[in-house]
């Protein structure tokens, strides 16, 4: 097994933003470094005065130095069969996978950082900073904040690490890149391939049956944290039973929120319904008092028989929700259950409540707000499409909603607009509304995301 100790100097901290200026690159057997890499690199952007500052690298140095494009090839070479090493491996790692993506390559390796290796194999140092760590055990850095004498001195400290307790150390390479608890038919090459990116994910056993549906905007990583979960005895009996996984990207983390839960529905995985009895545990219903005014409350839909106007996954957030519906419609919070008391509301007496909870109010008065906070629950009755991005660049996702009715969700080509709305219902996959794709439509409207809303009679203007 043989490793690459990696260190790269930048332009900047954002991996997607930034461009390497210089890398290093030590081979290394476990035991004793047997190759090295080196280069300045001309990043074809300025290098920022503060980054000049830290590192020593000008714009002049690098003016002349080859392209990464260029030297592409030769770092995949140098590199292949080897485990990624590095200390605080996610950046310098992000770096390289930035760099060959710009290329349209998909890097890959298995990874390793000495932070974390450091902290099990050498425990109790006050800091595990490079330059720390490196004082500490007398590790000369003959440059520090230069790529070659960063890597220099991570290899030192890798030699001491595998040295120092060379099963640890290979234990702890081997729970990182084959978790020992995972089943023997689940391939990890195919863990490797999957994308990061939006869409669901279904986890299968031996038998083929699917114990588990997910949705994430980064499948790749939902998937590996599924396969560290050794802290609960569930997590821990779902990774021995996980022998595949498939997944459909969705490109819009609406519908992947949609698709996920008409699967579950339809599937009724086992660790679904051992990890969360519902998806929404709590509903707000109406209800009319015996004084007439319509009343709002929180409570559990596992109690309930009728429909709720909205769901929510904790009673914190719909209480939370509530109140502030409460506080936008001008509603009365002992009428919403959120001020109890036999007499008036704590808003009445700062003047913010129109008396509802004495009486004051007349009841038509108050619930016309009531009403009109419900109906907008039903979209109004509107007619409109929520347009997000799709699985590619070459088209959009739909979600259409048609006089407050959710009818399903589509994909369009990308330059679909200049055509007729009333036409775009042709991309739409139907669907039957329910309460869980009702609210979680509803939930997710109320966040910012980059979706857009096209109603059918303002489409043009």
């Amino acid at each position: 097994m043989n490793f690459v100790i990696v260190d790269v100097e930048t332009t900047g901290g954002h991996t997607k933003e930034s461009k390497i200026t210089e890398l290093a690159i030590y081979k290394h057997d476990g035991i004793n470094i047997i190759d090295h890499f080196h280069s300045l690199i001309n990043p074809e952007q300025q290098i920022p005065e503060f980054i000049v500052r830290l590192t020593g690298i000008t714009d002049q140095m690098v003016a002349e130095a080859p392209k990464f494009y260029q030297i592409a090839k030769e770092i995949i070479e140098f590199c292949e069969g080897c485990i990624f090493v590095a200390h605080n491996v996610a950046f310098d790692y992000g770096m390289f996978k930035s760099e060959f993506k710009r290329l349209g390559y998909e890097f890959r390796m298995p990874q390793i950082c000495t932070v974390r290796a450091s902290r099990i194999v050498l425990p109790g140092h006050a800091s595990y900073s490079l330059g720390k760590i490196c004082k500490d055990l007398n590790i000369h850095i003959e440059a520090r904040h230069r790529a070659d004498g960063d890597a220099k001195a991570t290899a030192f400290l890798f030699s001491i690490l595998y040295q120092k307790d060379k099963n640890q150390l290979k234990t702890f390479i081997q729970d990182v890149l084959n978790p020992k608890s995972v089943h023997p038919n689940l391939s990890l090459e195919s863990i490797e391939e999957l994308p990061n990116k939006t869409g669901i994910y279904k986890l299968y056993n031996e038998f083929n049956q699917i114990i588990y549906i997910g949705k994430s905007i980064h499948i790749k990583k939902r998937i590996e944290q599924h396969l560290r979960n050794t802290k609960t005895a569930k997590g821990q009996q779902m990774i021995q039973e996980i022998c595949r996984v498939e997944y459909e990207l969705t490109g819009s983390e609406l519908i992947a929120m949609l698709l996920e839960s008409a699967l579950i529905k339809e599937h009724k995985p086992i660790y679904n319904r051992k990890l969360r009895k519902s998806l929404f545990p709590f509903g707000l219903y109406d209800q009319l008092d015996i004084d007439g005014y319509i009343r709002l409350k929180i409570e559990s839909t596992a109690k309930k028989t009728e429909e709720p106007l909205m769901q929510f996954s904790s009673k914190k957030d719909a209480q939370q929700y509530l109140s502030i519906i409460a506080e936008k419609n001008e509603l009365c919070q002992k009428l919403c259950y959120l001020y109890p008391t036999q007499s008036a509301c704590f808003q009445y007496t700062i003047h913010q409540c129109k008396g509802a909870c004495i009486q004051q109010e007349d009841q038509s008065a108050y619930n016309l707000r009531v009403q009109a906070y419900i109906d907008q629950l039903q979209f109004n009755g509107d007619t409109f499409f929520l347009v997000d991005k799709g699985r590619n660049k070459g088209e959009k996702s739909l979600v259409w909603i048609e006089n407050g009715i959710y009818r399903g969700y589509g994909y369009a080509p990308y330059h679909f607009h200049g055509k007729d709305p009333l036409h775009w219902s042709r991309y739409i996959q139907i669907e039957k509304e329910n309460k869980d794709n009702k609210t979680i439509i509803h939930q997710f409207m109320r966040k910012p995301t980059s979706q857009r809303r096209i109603d059918l009679n303002t489409a043009y203007q």
